[in-house]
């Protein structure tokens, strides 16, 4: 199981990058993103914080440590500008916190999004057939999501990706230990979605890139 989007405590989750870590290596991961909320007033604080720790981690773990972050609730206009700083300062996965129906997201965030230097729009809500397109154009991956509330347009999602050939990942947002997910789970929620453990298999080859 790979889970490219985590928090820790340089956001608003419940643990330091090195506890995260090792719940997830105990929970079975094989990799990590830690992907902190993020805008252009706190990147360069988190993200080089996050690649020192996983430079750190991965000479002495197994499990792969991904930095990242999650630019969220950033105007649309700024969504670029923001992610092209987190990809200079070792950014390697950027999430954008997309349009889901449990928080007033900015109209106009995944369409944004799909137009700057990133790698997955996170639970994008009832993202359009014409950006699902747009992700798959740009090779953006949207996100199936096993966080409580943001969950509730998987079916949608993956709908719309099965129609338009837009790629999918799953991942948990963990803010707390107990979000944190192993396989069997991982797969059940994909199920859950209406598809198959096919299509998780293809999911995780997908996260793999990030390896």
């Amino acid at each position: 199981m790979i889970d490219l989007h985590t928090h820790s405590i340089f956001s608003d989750g419940a643990l330091i990058p090195s506890e995260l870590v090792r719940r997830a290596e105990f929970t079975g991961l094989k990799g990590i993103g830690i992907t902190d909320h993020g805008d252009l007033s706190n990147i360069d604080f988190i993200i080089p914080r996050i690649v020192a720790i996983a430079e750190n981690l991965n000479h002495v773990l197994h499990i792969k440590v991904i930095p990242g972050i999650e630019i969220t609730h950033v105007p649309p206009t700024l969504i670029a500008d923001t992610a092209n700083k987190a990809r200079a300062l070792g950014a390697k996965v950027i999430i954008v916190h997309g349009e889901t129906l449990v928080e007033p997201v900015a109209p106009g965030t995944n369409r944004a999004a799909l137009e700057a230097d990133i790698d997955i729009i996170a639970h994008p809500g009832l993202i359009s057939e014409e950006e699902a397109c747009r992700a798959k154009e740009r090779g953006i991956f949207l996100e199936i999501s096993a966080r409580k509330g943001h969950s509730l347009t998987n079916g949608h999602v993956a709908r719309i990706a099965g129609k338009t050939g837009a790629k999918l990942v799953i991942n948990t947002d963990a803010h707390d230990p107990g979000d944190l997910i192993d396989k069997k789970m991982a797969e059940r929620i994909v199920r859950g979605a209406g598809l198959t453990e096919k299509d998780f298999s293809m999911m995780q080859k997908n996260a793999s890139i990030f390896l």
